[in-house]
């Protein structure tokens, strides 16, 4: 018996001093003059899991503005246009070269960027992705919606690398003023794979707030028959400063384009009104 217990105590202590003090690789998402809301809501989220290291690619000019955002500790840049326009294939290695070189956690505001990098960083680090987190327990305990939103999940992650997802509209926004983080060049060799190529985009400009952050919305669905119609719900948003979405079957009809798509597989909104016209009332609307 104290042969046994002598073993366990030792496995204990073993197991106690492989443990590393949480550390924290936040991939930042900008538009090359400010950081997205979703990656200042993710800042928030892992108060828990500092000291925080944001990692800025394809400008190092940005590298100084994310510096000011209060509470990042410390900020890597790789200064390279083909980090410029968030292409997955390019991003994937990079984060995942720097992940290696000590950190515990690696994370990211939710969005079309983290879902088409992340799985891919899960995958290099043989380790598995935690999406979509609304509520931090501990350093290895995360709290995630399933099932459409119908059910939480507390989920432990025992991987020596947790790569996680933030629902930006769970947790507040830290302020992009106020901190003073050192700025460094990444100590890791970028070259581009060259696999993708960038070619082109189209950014439909408007005075009204963004779809994610929105605090009043308003959704069109397949009952407004056509995308003409979708106009009306246009007035009505400029009365209210209100950001228009749109359900999935009115996207796949061709009635508005994808990035207006909310719910499951669109964007998740969480504003102070919501107003529904022409939705069959499924649960995610």
């Amino acid at each position: 018996m104290q042969r046994a217990l002598c073993r366990a105590t030792q496995r204990s202590r073993s197991l106690s001093s492989s443990r590393r003090h949480a550390s924290t690789l936040l991939v930042a998402e900008h538009d090359g003059t400010k950081l997205s809301e979703g990656t200042l809501a993710a800042i928030t989220a892992c108060a828990q899991m500092k000291p925080i290291t944001l990692l800025v690619g394809g400008s190092a000019e940005m590298a100084a503005t994310a510096a000011k955002a209060d509470g990042v500790d410390a900020v890597q840049f790789v200064d390279n246009d083909a980090l410029n326009h968030g292409v997955a294939e390019e991003w994937a290695p990079l984060v995942e070269g720097i992940a290696k070189t000590g950190f515990t956690h690696v994370v990211a505001g939710a969005s079309s960027f983290s879902k088409g990098l992340f799985p891919r960083v899960s995958a290099l680090l043989d380790v598995a992705q935690v999406s979509d987190i609304i509520d931090v327990k501990s350093e290895d305990t995360f709290v995630r919606p399933i099932y459409a939103g119908n059910a939480l999940a507390t989920v432990k992650s025992e991987d020596a690398i947790k790569v996680v997802t933030v629902r930006p509209t769970s947790f507040d926004k830290a302020a992009a003023e106020g901190g003073s983080a050192a700025v460094s060049a990444a100590a890791v060799d970028f070259s581009p794979t060259g696999t993708t190529t960038w070619i082109s985009e189209e950014v439909a400009k408007s005075d009204r707030p963004e779809l994610a952050s929105a605090k009043t919305v308003i959704s069109g669905g397949r009952g407004l028959k056509t995308g003409d119609n979708f106009a009306m719900l246009d007035s009505l948003a400029l009365k209210l400063n209100a950001a228009v979405g749109a359900s999935r079957a009115a996207v796949d009809s061709g009635m508005c384009p994808n990035d207006m798509q909310v719910g499951q597989t669109g964007k998740v909104v969480a504003p102070d009104l919501y107003v529904a016209v022409g939705i069959s009332g499924a649960i995610q609307h």
